[in-house]
């Protein structure tokens, strides 16, 4: 039976105490996130709904919408990631795909197609596609997380 020695154990307090004081982060920015964007979507139902006149008003108005269901998603999965480091001590490269795919996604979503420049939507459409590649070959590949190593007195 192997001993802890106090600076190993003063690692893992502080650790713990990062990890904890982000996810309690998070969940107030996510929580945030929610009241604000019910706010503002029944403050946009309540008077902009009415005065909505084309196709084009309605899906600018959507994009906004989406958007902002993306980034309490974003907050969720992010929310994921910390509670699997705190028990398993890994963060998965999927969540990561994941998390990038989002916001990603969050961002086309929102790009004004008829006045971004061609380059940056090449850019995006790379940028989507090799996320979604990499994720696809992780899943198609059957790669199991990484098992976290065996802490002495367990």
């Amino acid at each position: 039976m192997s001993e802890t020695r106090p600076m190993d154990r003063v690692g893992h307090i502080f650790e713990i105490v990062v990890v904890r004081a982000m996810q309690i982060l998070l969940m107030i920015m996510t929580a945030t996130a929610v009241v604000v964007l019910v706010q503002l979507t029944w403050t946009y139902f309540h008077g902009a709904v009415s005065n909505i006149e084309s196709t084009e008003e309605l899906h600018k108005a959507v994009q906004r919408g989406f958007a902002g269901v993306l980034i309490i998603l974003l907050g969720l999965e992010l929310l994921d990631t910390l509670k699997t480091y705190f028990t398993e001590h890994r963060i998965g490269a999927e969540v990561i795909l994941v998390v990038a795919l989002i916001a990603v996604g969050r961002h086309v979503i929102q790009v004004d197609f008829e006045h971004t420049p061609g380059p940056v939507l090449f850019g995006l459409s790379a940028l989507l596609l090799s996320l979604s590649i990499g994720l696809f070959l992780m899943k198609k590949a059957g790669i199991e997380p990484a098992k976290p190593p065996h802490e002495p007195g367990h």
